[in-house]
């Protein structure tokens, strides 16, 4: 392994432990340090907060060249690459998001007990499997979209997608936590010790990774043509 594919693993270890971290220091700061609860007030201010996080993540994702904290993100561009790419990522940097993230998350427990055992799935198999599904069908094509060369600046881009991601969190946060990111959910199921049941890897895994997988394939299929042809029309035009 080059020193250039360590440094990957090691930022997405590290960006994993620390995001993990930042959702717990949010809520922390917001319904204990300030003592808001989910007031309208406390739910304004967590969502700032977290949206602030997300554009740190995106600035740290452009300084270590890459690193990740969610599986999704890097599996929707594995899919479109090369072969050795997908296996590196499935083979390597999924587990090392999922370490760290796990070690992020035993650290919280130990440091600040009482912050609770993370997301939990409020509704059955089939309705928490099809809720985070959609979410993540509809975020994975919203940041592929993006991802190509659109009209904007890349701060407009992240603010974009920093909305979509809370948006999409907040209505999914009932019923299954809403998360979007199976690594980051490893790390409370590991704590709760009920990371190998069926309603984790059916919920949190297998549905939000062929959701990844239809949205890279409807992309390809229907909006990338698209956006081809109508280049292709102002070209002509020209």
């Amino acid at each position: 392994m080059g020193m250039g594919k360590f440094r990957l693993l090691l930022s997405d270890f590290v960006i994993s432990f620390m995001w993990v971290w930042s959702g717990a220091l949010i809520k922390i700061f917001v319904h204990k340090g300030l003592g808001l609860g989910h007031d309208p007030s406390g739910e304004m201010i967590y969502g700032v907060l977290s949206i602030l996080s997300m554009f740190l993540f995106a600035f740290l994702g452009e300084v270590t060249k890459g690193g990740a904290y969610n599986p999704l993100a890097i599996l929707a561009d594995a899919v479109s690459g090369d072969f050795p790419r997908f296996l590196f990522t499935v083979g390597a940097r999924i587990p090392a998001q999922v370490i760290g993230s796990v070690s992020g998350v035993k650290f919280i427990i130990d440091t600040f007990p009482e912050i609770g055992r993370g997301p939990r799935l409020n509704v059955d198999v089939h309705q928490g499997a099809l809720t985070e599904g959609l979410l993540t069908f509809v975020i994975v094509v919203i940041s592929l979209g993006l991802a190509r060369k659109l009209k904007g600046s890349p701060l407009m881009k992240t603010w974009i997608s920093s909305v979509s991601k809370l948006t999409l969190h907040i209505l999914g946060s009932d019923l299954t936590g809403g998360c979007m990111n199976p690594a980051s959910v490893m790390g409370w199921a590991y704590a709760r010790g009920d990371h190998i049941t069926k309603e984790h890897i059916l919920v949190y895994w297998l549905a939000p990774i062929e959701a990844t997988l239809l949205a890279v394939w409807t992309f390809k299929l229907v909006v990338q043509p698209l956006t081809e042809d109508k280049k292709d029309l102002k070209a002509k035009s020209e």
